[in-house]
């Protein structure tokens, strides 16, 4: 068994993304001795400028159900923007190399998905992976923070001894760069064999839902009002309730926009609750921005969704639009509220039969585990 060191994007809580389905499958198949899982540093800056006090720093012990594997969360602090503190990345890169040693890491594995974790291997060449969840070079950002994204990209694809990707769209544009290893995303199915509970903050009636981070980046907040309002007053049927399930770092002139067109915007909850809120709600929603970078996506919620065997009603994205599911239909904006009430009026039975072809974390957990055996050279 090996240790880890994780450049991850998201901070380990209960939402559960990516990184934590694969690590946790890891420590609990035995592949992983000891995990410091580094997240996204604390912004004091841009915590004060938004009226909030910036979240906890430091290192904490994080305890995985399944394993007592030791794992470790390490969250730094930014103090100051770029602009003013240039040498604040590598500072904080500095911190992971010093904590890894601490706790036993002599000789770890570093998996970047951060593209900022190209500072930590340039301080430390530990032997790398570079994992692409997300296309952030197409996405919409300032000029100054697609410069930095792009020179940490070279730099982690010239440095890094395998480049995983998540998605059949990623797999083309970066291939074109360097060999990549195409690992998808996938579902816990179980949960999904038994009907959950509904869960007592969902409305009465008709509910159409989305699940995942209602952002921007994502969600077309136009739509979502457009559809809301459909739903609200359907022609001849019943009227419905669209509900945002998960965080919702939108501005406030969107969240009130939503809540006036009467969607219920719940936040986030903890991913042994996701199935709950998936089947018993009568359509999933995916209203999302048709761009670059959401074509570059392999969305979770694209193997939730069609384990909990309700209808689908997205637009036509990555994980959406070639999708085989009698269940799963992508149409376009225009045709997107529509969709939504007459898939309302015609609610499927839920059933606990799943199709074949949903694949599950632990075959994802095996290809991640022999791609760090190839990054390890196959050494202890």
């Amino acid at each position: 068994m090996r240790d880890v060191v994780v450049i991850s994007l998201e901070v380990w809580d209960e939402v559960w993304r990516r990184n934590q389905h694969l690590v946790a499958g890891l420590l609990r198949a035995g592949h992983v001795r000891r995990v410091l899982f580094v997240e996204p540093p604390v912004d004091v800056g841009h915590s004060l400028r938004g009226g909030r006090l910036p979240g906890r720093s430091g290192l904490r012990r994080i305890a995985v159900e399944g394993t007592d594997a030791k794992v470790w969360a390490l969250r730094p602090t930014k103090w100051l923007p770029r602009r003013i503190d240039a040498g604040g990345d590598r500072r904080r890169a500095g911190l992971v190399a010093r904590t890894a040693p601490r706790l036993g890491m002599t000789d770890p594995v570093l998996w970047v998905n951060d593209p900022g974790g190209a500072e930590v291997l340039a301080v430390t060449g530990w032997p790398a992976l570079y994992d692409i969840t997300d296309d952030w070079l197409v996405a919409d950002r300032p000029a100054a923070e697609l410069t930095r994204l792009r020179r940490q990209e070279t730099y982690l694809f010239d440095h890094c001894r395998e480049v995983v990707v998540c998605s059949e769209g990623l797999r083309r544009t970066k291939s074109a760069l360097r060999e990549v290893v195409l690992i998808p995303n996938a579902v816990d199915l179980e949960p999904y064999r038994t009907l959950q509970p509904r869960p007592e903050d969902l409305p009465t009636g008709l509910v159409a839902l989305y699940l995942g981070t209602a952002h921007r980046d994502r969600v077309d907040v136009d739509l979502c009002v457009a559809t809301a309002r459909a739903l609200s007053h359907p022609p001849g049927g019943r009227p419905g309730t669209v509900v945002l399930v998960g965080p919702a770092p939108l501005p406030a002139p969107d969240l009130a926009a939503l809540r006036a067109a009467g969607v219920q915007v719940l936040g986030p909850r903890a991913s042994e609750q996701v199935p709950a809120y998936l089947q018993h709600a009568d359509v999933l929603l995916v209203p999302h921005v048709l761009t670059d970078f959401t074509m570059s996506l392999d969305p979770i919620k694209a193997y939730e969704y069609r384990a909990a065997r309700r209808q689908v009603v997205a637009t036509p994205v990555a994980g959406f639009v070639d999708v085989d599911d009698p269940l799963v239909q992508a149409v376009s904006a225009a045709a997107f509220p529509g969709a939504v009430t007459a898939a309302t009026a015609d609610v499927v039975p839920w059933s606990p039969d799943l199709p074949d072809d949903i694949p599950s974390w632990t075959i994802r957990v095996e290809q991640m585990a022999d791609v760090l055996d190839r990054v390890a050279g196959g050494h202890e």
